[in-house]
């Protein structure tokens, strides 16, 4: 019996080691005055942090202001908070149609005084989006990793 497979990978991973110890990088991404100063795409963007409430059913808002004027926003809820081990919250961008958020997970690996930042970024609606979003983490992580 043939049995197509009607789902196609839309879960998006990535990986990155860090010269910092856990709680270091996990502020990083917890604390909205250290955000701010990290989360971008690339070093054509600053970003903006209006909102940061970091409790699980708290909400955040991420604005990445690129240097021709565009504004990227994004937005959602906490999920899951594990200092310093796990982060969990669902993103949705402004102007989405789309009715289902995504939903993004970040680990911490401790590595001593190196820190393992594993990303998983579930429900993306579609393989050209998890492209998409699979350039925009890295560039984050590569902003992180110059930030720390």
């Amino acid at each position: 019996m043939n049995t197509a497979q009607s789902s196609v990978n839309t879960t998006l991973q990535v990986k990155r080691t860090f010269a910092a110890k856990r709680d270091r990088v996990f502020r990083a991404w917890t604390d909205a005055a250290e955000l701010a100063r990290w989360f971008a795409p690339s070093a054509d963007y600053f970003a903006v942090v209006p909102e940061l409430e970091l409790r699980v059913g708290g909400r955040y808002r991420l604005e990445m202001h690129h240097k021709g004027g565009n504004v990227h926003t994004v937005s959602g809820s906490y999920q899951e908070i594990k200092p310093p081990e796990k982060v969990v919250f669902t993103w949705k961008w402004e102007g989405d149609a789309s009715p289902e958020a995504s939903l993004v997970t970040v680990e911490f690996y401790d590595l001593g005084n190196s820190t393992e930042v594993a990303i998983t970024h579930e429900r993306l609606p579609n393989i050209e989006e998890r492209d998409k979003h699979a350039h925009g983490w890295n560039g984050c992580l590569e902003q992180l990793a110059k930030f720390i």
